[in-house]
């Protein structure tokens, strides 16, 4: 019994202290450096990964081809002007002359970065919807004839949102129409005059987070059997092949460019290109149509252009437990028009779910407490016959109603809720811009007079004065007095929002222990009363 209830102390240490050392991690493991050059030419990328995905032609009769990339030298691409430019109230679209998505501007002031619109796509990187063949003498051409457009500039306020692209090559002339939405997806048709072996691909993830947080990107693909492979940067091996997929997604933080297609399954391959990152390209047909989105990972927009796209939002391990917290919060936002109180309101339907657990494990702790003189006699007259000493300290335990491990549970449900919220408050890309009150305007951002910070330092602090704890280890006791400074320390830079909850939890948490001190008060009083 003595080593359950050392168990209780240490497990109360470790749910502290493991999410410490994950966001310390956060924090002092930042991603590498981007470093964007703008004069740096795609010639240099293309050079670099050396690769072109071909398929395998022998398949058996009624099979799906399947995909297999392999390495295969490839011309360089020059760098194109903006052959048409698509505008709308919320992004601008620029389309090069080899017909890719060269680049995506955000209009809207949420994603403003260092007071400049955000731009979606690495200059230097492979840009979405190019096209690359099998025949490598055809892609070497195709790689260095311009294409032509129907439209030079495309208004999505307008009637006309379609332009059509033409590349003529020796052996085959390729169309490309597209049709833009107001939303950020596109219809995407493909005709080839002559059968060829190609591939298109969603380009290489936006580089838009900039932020020093170890949070996931990389690659996506959605399985026909409703299975999500993730393909993290760092971690790309070989040129897997994914036959019967409904979508391909390269993501960051907050942003996606994303090719699918709900109704006919895609064939998608994966190449490994420079710092074991993924880069996806779906098997093209003679005559092909799919669709694509490029731009922020916003749920409400996701469900409308296709429920299933929202599967295309991860939250890295925790994503299970995310998406149904995050569910809770986007139908508190729809009540109440503010994320902040959002945060509030789910942080309060946590503690009010998890209170009978806590209830039960704080109660035996204040049992514990009043314990601890006759355990550390029992200790000192049995110490020497740990089955005896045990013995008697279970049947203290018994005559008394306490239970060691009665803490336990509660503490271990609540490890993968907080880094579950903690990934949901990271990776929202909702509470971008998102106000709450008074000087927190942009959740997504540090508090920048640092009072929720220090709020919730001071809130933790009193948090552990008012809760019992029967600690002898002089190590654990100087641990525990040195997390509120700790804490407060690490999450003076985090996210608002994030701080938010975790305040708000502290707040909760010391009106719960309020309530559980007076009711073991009680308790104790009709004990003395019966006697």
């Amino acid at each position: 019994m003595e080593q359950q209830q050392d168990l209780q102390k240490r497990l109360l240490l470790a749910l502290v202290l493991s999410f410490a050392v994950f966001v310390l991690f956060d924090m002092l493991v930042p991603k590498a450096p981007k470093a964007v050059d703008t004069n740096q030419t795609i010639t240099q990328q293309t050079q670099a990964t050396q690769h072109t995905p071909t398929a395998i032609t022998t398949q058996p009769p009624g099979a799906v081809q399947a995909i297999q990339p392999s390495a295969n030298s490839m011309a360089p691409v020059t760098v194109t002007k903006a052959l048409t430019t698509v505008r709308s109230d919320r992004f601008i679209y620029t389309i090069d002359e080899m017909a890719r998505l060269a680049q995506v501007k955000l209009l809207e002031k949420k994603y403003e970065y260092e007071g400049k619109q955000l731009e979606l796509l690495n200059p230097a990187w492979i840009k979405p919807l190019e096209i690359r063949f099998a025949d490598p003498a055809l892609n070497t051409e195709a790689l260095k004839t311009k294409y032509t457009t129907s439209s030079a500039n495309i208004d999505l306020n307008s009637n006309i949102t379609t332009v059509t692209l033409t590349q003529k090559l020796s052996s085959t002339t390729v169309t490309k129409k597209l049709t833009f939405y107001k939303d950020g997806h596109y219809d995407l048709n493909i005709d080839l005059s002559t059968p060829q072996q190609y591939f298109i691909t969603t380009g290489q993830r936006p580089d838009a987070d900039h932020t020093m947080y170890m949070v996931l990107s990389g690659s996506m693909i959605r399985k026909s059997n409703q299975v999500s492979e993730i393909i993290e940067d760092g971690d790309a091996e070989g040129s897997p092949s994914f036959p019967n997929v409904k979508f391909a997604s390269a993501f960051d933080r907050y942003y996606a460019s994303i090719l699918y297609n709900f109704e006919k399954p895609l064939n998608v391959s994966s190449l490994t290109i420079e710092d074991e990152k993924s880069l996806l390209f779906v098997q093209g047909e003679p005559s092909m149509a799919l669709h694509g989105y490029i731009g922020p990972k916003e749920y409400t927009v996701f469900e409308k252009i296709h429920p299933e796209l929202t599967e295309a939002i991860e939250y890295g391990w925790f994503t299970f437990i995310s998406k149904p917290l995050f569910s809770v919060l986007l139908w508190f936002y729809n009540l109440l028009g503010n994320w902040g109180w959002a945060i509030v309101l789910v942080t309060l339907l946590i503690k009010l779910i998890l209170f009978p657990l806590s209830y039960k494990g704080m109660m035996s702790m204040q049992k514990l407490k009043d314990l601890a003189p006759l355990m550390k006699e029992i200790k000192e007259k049995h110490g020497k016959d740990p089955q005896k000493m045990n013995a008697k300290m279970m049947e203290l335990y018994k005559r008394h109603g306490a239970n060691p491990m009665g803490g336990c549970l509660p503490m271990l449900l609540q490890i993968p809720i907080f880094f579950a919220i903690y990934r949901v408050l990271l990776n929202a890309v909702e509470l971008q811009g998102a106000e709450w009150m008074l000087w927190i305007t942009d959740l997504s951002l540090k508090d920048p007079f640092f009072v929720l910070p220090i709020l919730m330092g001071a809130s933790m602090w009193y948090q552990q004065k008012i809760t019992p704890n029967s600690m002898t280890d002089p190590m654990q006791q100087k641990i525990f007095q040195w997390l509120p400074v700790v804490m407060t320390a690490f999450f003076i830079t985090f996210p608002a929002g994030l701080v938010l909850y975790w305040l708000v939890n502290n707040v909760f948490t010391i009106a719960q222990q309020f309530v559980i001190n007076s009711a073991y008060e009680k308790h104790k009083a009709s004990q003395i009363i019966e006697k």
